[in-house]
C-alpha cells in the first residue's frame, strides 16, 4: 500500500527563521524536507518567495548567496501568484497582506499552513475551512512531524 505523502506550506517567516537560525522548530521543518522523504513535501507560494527577497535584500543582503544556494536543496514546490480576484475575496476574512499566502496554500492543496503569524491566521470562520490545519513550526514539529515520520518505518 502507497504512503501517503503529505504537503507542508511553509509561509515566508518559517523559511526566514530556518535559513537564519541551525536550531529551533522552523529549521528542523526544513532540514527534513530536505531530505526528500516519500511522505512529505513541501510548498510556498511566489508571493512569499517574492517577499523573502525583498525582505532579504532591504535588511541581510550578505544572506542572498546562502538563499539562493539553499532553497532548492529544501526541495519546495512553488505555487503561482493567485489571481487578483481570489486575493480580494480572501481578504474579507484575513488581512490584505496574507490573503496571497492562503490563496497560495488553498492553490497547492496544502495539508498543512505552517506560520510563525497563527494569530493572522486564526480568524473566525478559517478554521478547519480550507481543507488544512494551521499551524505553528513548534505546533508542526511536535504534534504532526512525529506521526508522519513513524509512517515512514511502517
Amino acid at each position: 500500500m502507497a504512503k501517503r505523502r503529505h504537503k507542508i506550506f511553509l509561509d515566508s517567516n518559517v523559511i526566514l527563521s530556518g535559513l537564519l537560525s541551525d536550531k529551533g522548530s522552523p529549521r528542523v521543518i526544513l532540514d527534513i524536507l530536505s531530505l526528500n522523504l516519500p511522505v512529505l513535501s513541501g510548498a510556498t507560494g511566489q508571493y512569499n518567495i517574492i517577499e523573502i527577497e525583498r525582505n532579504l535584500k532591504k535588511k541581510m543582503p550578505g544572506i542572498i548567496p546562502l538563499y539562493k544556494k539553499y532553497l532548492p536543496v529544501i526541495n519546495l514546490e512553488i505555487i503561482p501568484l493567485p489571481s487578483p480576484e481570489t486575493v480580494n475575496k480572501l481578504s474579507k476574512h484575513i488581512s490584505g497582506k496574507d490573503a496571497p499566502v492562503l490563496a497560495s496554500a488553498i492553490s497547492g492543496k496544502a495539508d498543512y499552513l505552517v506560520t510563525g503569524d497563527k494569530k493572522d491566521f486564526n480568524k473566525p470562520g478559517l478554521k478547519n475551512k480550507y481543507g488544512f490545519q494551521i499551524l505553528s513550526p513548534s505546533e508542526f514539529v511536535e504534534e504532526i512531524l512525529p506521526e508522519i515520520l513513524r509512517s515512514v518505518n511502517e
